[in-house]
């Protein structure tokens, strides 16, 4: 019996396809500019950029202009780059237009796709992103793509990791800007730490457009983006803690790999307690009293780092240092630093010099950072799986686009082994099996360490000719991948490392030409041997499409569906014929951590031998629900940081906004604010000593007057006005507020209006900071302990809210009170370069000329430094020499220059 639904999807089609289908009559409108498009000189099309930009000027819209901009660059494409789009090309390229996400298949040319996008969208003038995984592919793509842009007028800018600051905001200047996520939101963070506007890089946010977007919004967006500064250093502590964990047995810790945790049983605490009192280290009689958190704190992240942490899967020893891979994509980051102490934890684990622990001085999420964009979109061959995550904390639609030509790759179902060794057995055989054909194969794995195993196994069974491509080989990645695809090729790589580089049957053009070529001039010998070249890949592109195209053999499934279609879609590209496989075996960390004791069970009692493989397609739907489990899982968990971290965010954004504003403001608005922060202390510091309502011999007189005295700096006659007849809080204020404006305009008048705006906006710039600085640990301290409330029936995240709102407030309240008492004792020092002392009073001197001797002939010796201890406080004439700054000798306790020496000066 039919479902309404499906009668409905079998008529209308699926609302993905008649989402597809309702762009049909706008590419239908590209195609009928073709001809006229083609007619155009160089120049002429060229000249559509300024057309273009004038009629938006004169209120069209980009929607208005996308259908003759999509015309040209396509024109512009077939003569610059020798591709012209495909309607499905301008299908996708509409989507990214609308601000959704298009998913095409690997070997569609996404690349290309995001020209017409950009293209059209940069014609506005403010900026357009393309959001790349690494610095290879941004500089490719920026290189390649911009000569496109720049045939059609618009400059093009790239960032890398090592610009300057000049070379970022030329690049940022550009019309479009190619980009790692990780540098944009540095960038983000760092814009944000800087004193004076022209200083910042980026010039806001207008559209960005996500290539793998999968890989950068779900899969790096799970750890934030963080500057830190180093704290003081503490590796002797982390090698002593070190050295306890190889002291402990099994039954000393438990060990969660589902949970990614790690924790010390009674009788592990026992022992770690007898350790650290031994070394010292235990203060009181408890692990767990509060003198010894941080040491808690030091021994978990210690267990974790031998018990949780695994060496060439989760990080690699590179050059002394303890370079992290990503779990998704088997590539190393550099620069990246696991926070609070783990990586410490790590450093001492391998014996490498440890890197003293920082502080976090400023972070974001990948999701707040690009939901900053005014219009965001992305693309990549696999994102349906994560629809609902990209629905609802990005608000992306994803739009599937179907393929140029019908895909003719056949997926054939899993093959499940009881052991890890069997598996691996029949993998080589298979491997074998289609090199002998001819047939290219890619063999993906999860992690270096079994890529490098595979690889062992290959040479070990005499199988040599194959390359490995994981994380330790990431420079060679694009050209090892690029000819993946030539008859016979054995390419092992970890997790999709690669991406973003085609694998062509036959092998890539491009990248042999410009690796073998490099060194050639120009000239008949250089033509010849690239026509040869082309020859060869026809010839080998025919061997490798008679042999079956490419073979796609997994050795593991993912946690993530999305990750294992990555795998699956580097064959059949374009129409072209390919194959893929999945490995498995009981003992796979998806099969063993999701209960695969029962399964091992029944297959022994079926009598499954060693060797045989059980091979169904129910077992490829079991697993399908398990990673679906897995995946709906680690999706509330990022759900729920991000609940928190909008908390958060909503913070960050006030206070960066602030900053701008300081930064933007002139010296009549910045006095103002300062004034504003400085009336808001009298109030607080009035109403808190002088309660409503209340008699004169209730109020705290003292109280008010130590306060005036250390936030205010004026010594004033509060007592005195206090005992008035009939005086009033009122009038306590005004007369305080009146006394603190003198004191602020007499400061003025003494240093000058230019050099006291510039010491307001720094000091309010530099309070700002370092009390933004405390409050985002206060922040991550509350986020640890805040979900223990759940076990009083309180809402965590509630609680969480509320607390943080309330130091928020705390923080507003202490940066009032910080930038008074500043600005209330500030003093300017002018150094001796700038500004030259006057010349020295002249006196009559005697030199000796037996001896050189200087007989000083005038009073007493007040040109010399005398000894503090040989002054005579009640006696000016033995003070000698006093520096302006010095505390006078009088005993005051003000400095000379505002007491006896302002007598001098007078």
């Amino acid at each position: 019996m039919v479902s309404f639904g499906g009668l409905a999807r079998k008529f209308f089609g699926s609302a993905n396809e008649r989402r597809v289908r309702s762009y049909k009559s706008r590419v239908d409108a590209v195609n009928a500019l073709e001809e006229k498009t083609k007619a155009l000189s160089d120049a002429e099309l060229a000249a559509k950029t300024a057309e273009f930009r004038e009629q938006l000027a004169a209120g069209k819209s980009l929607d208005d202009l996308l259908t003759p901009a999509f015309a040209v660059v396509r024109e512009a494409s077939r003569r610059v780059l020798g591709m012209r789009p495909f309607d499905v090309q301008l299908t996708g390229a509409m989507i990214l237009h609308d601000g959704a996400i298009a998913e095409m298949k690997t070997g569609e040319g996404k690349t290309l796709v995001a020209t017409l996008a950009v293209y059209l969208n940069a014609l506005a003038g403010k900026g357009v992103h393309v959001v790349t995984v690494n610095d290879y592919l941004a500089r490719r793509d920026a290189a390649t793509m911009g000569r496109l842009y720049g045939f059609l007028g618009l400059t093009t800018g790239v960032i890398v990791h090592g610009l300057s600051d000049e070379e970022r905001r030329a690049a940022y200047a550009c019309d479009i800007t190619y980009a790692t996520n990780n540098e944009l939101g540095f960038d983000y963070l760092r814009d944000n730490m800087k004193y004076d506007r022209g200083q910042m890089v980026q010039r806001g946010h207008n559209y960005a457009i996500v290539d793998e977007v999968d890989s950068i919004l779900v899969d790096e967006a799970r750890t934030p983006l963080i500057i830190s500064g180093p704290l003081d250093d503490r590796s002797e502590l982390y090698n002593t803690i070190d050295a306890f964990i190889p002291m402990l047995d099994e039954s000393d810790y438990e060990i969660d790999e589902k949970q990614r945790s790690a924790n010390f049983s009674e009788a592990g605490t026992e022992k770690l307690e007898n350790l650290l009192r031994e070394a010292g280290l235990l203060k009181g009689e408890s692990l767990y009293d509060v003198e010894n958190v941080a040491i808690v704190h030091h021994i978990n992240n210690a267990l974790k780092a031998h018990k949780l942490f695994t060496r060439d899967k989760d990080y690699i020893v590179r050059n002394g240092e303890i370079v992290i891979i990503d779990e998704f994509t088997g590539r190393m980051m550099p620069g990246r630093r696991y926070s609070e102490g783990q990586h410490q934890a790590l450093e001492a684990k391998e014996k490498v010099q440890i890197q003293p622990e920082n502080q976090t001085l400023s972070s974001i999420t990948f999701q707040n950072y690009f939901r900053m964009y005014e219009k965001l979109a992305g693309m990549t061959g696999t994102a349906a799986t994560e629809a609902e995550e990209f629905s609802n904390i990005y608000r992306l639609e994803v739009v599937e686009v179907p393929t140029n030509l019908p895909i003719q790759r056949i997926d054939e179902d899993d093959e499940v082994y009881r052991t890890f060794e069997e598996k691996f057995k029949a993998i080589i055989a298979e491997i074998k099996a289609a090199h002998e054909r001819g047939q290219p194969v890619l063999v993906g794995t999860t992690s270096i360490e079994k890529s490098e195993l595979l690889a062992t196994m290959l040479s070990q069974s005499g199988f040599k000719d194959f390359k490995v491509l994981n994380a330790r080989y990431h420079e060679q990645e694009a050209y090892i991948v690029s000819q993946a695809g030539v008859p016979g090729a054995v390419t092992i790589a970890t997790n999709m490392a690669g991406r973003g580089t085609d694998i062509q049957l036959g092998g890539n053009l491009d990248m042999r030409l410009e690796h073998e070529l490099a060194e050639m001039e120009q000239g008949p010998e250089r033509d010849a041997k690239a026509d040869a070249i082309k020859a060869e890949i026809a010839a080998l592109k025919q061997k490798a499409l008679d042999a079956g195209g490419l073979y796609v053999i997994a050795t593991e499934r993912h946690e993530s569906r999305r990750i294992d279609n990555q795998l699956r879609g580097r064959s059949g590209r374009q129409g072209d014929p390919g194959r893929s496989k999945f490995y498995l075996s009981l003992q796979d960390d998806l099969m063993r951590i999701f209960g695969s004791d029962r399964m091992d069970g029944m297959l022994q009692k079926l009598g499954l031998k060693e060797g045989e493989a059980i091979v169904h397609p129910w077992i490829n739907k079991a697993l399908e629900r398990a990673q679906r489990k897995v995946e709906a899982r680690n999706f509330d968990i990022r759900k729920n940081l991000l609940k928190y971290d909008d908390v958060t965010n909503d913070q960050r954004k006030v206070i960066f906004e602030q900053r701008i504003e300081l930064m933007d403001a002139n010296a009549d608005d910045l006095k103002e604010i300062v004034a504003d922060m400085r009336n808001e202390v009298i109030e607080v510091m009035v109403a808190k000593h002088i309660p409503e309502r209340a008699y004169a011999e209730q109020w705290d007189v003292a109280g008010l007057n130590n306060d005036v005295q250390r936030l205010l700096n004026l010594d004033l006659p509060i007592a005195d006005w206090a005992a008035e007849e009939g005086i009033g809080e009122d009038d306590i204020r005004e007369r305080i507020t009146e006394a603190a404006d003198k004191a602020v305009a007499d400061r003025t008048e003494r240093f000058g209006a230019d050099i006291m705006t510039y010491v307001e906006r720094s000091i309010v710039l530099q309070t700002l900071d370092n009390l933004w600085r405390e409050h985002i640990v206060n922040l991550d301290h509350l986020r640890s302990v805040v979900g223990f409330r759940g076990y009083a029936q309180r809402d965590p995240l509630q609680e969480y809210k509320s607390e943080a709102f309330e130091l928020f407030q705390a923080l507003l309240a202490n940066l009032r009170e910080a930038v008074t008492a500043q600005m209330m004792r500030v003093e300017l020092v002018r150094e001796a370069q700038p500004s030259p002392e006057p010349p020295p009073v002249m006196e009559p001197h005697h030199i000796d000329a037996s001896t050189g001797d200087d007989d000083f002939a005038g009073g007493n010796d007040s040109g010399l430094q005398v000894p503090p201890d040989d002054r005579d406080p009640a006696d000016p004439e033995t003070w000698g020499k006093v520096g302006r700054n010095e505390a006078c000798p009088c005993g005051s306790g003000k400095k000379y220059k505002h007491c006896h020496g302002a007598f001098e000066q007078a």
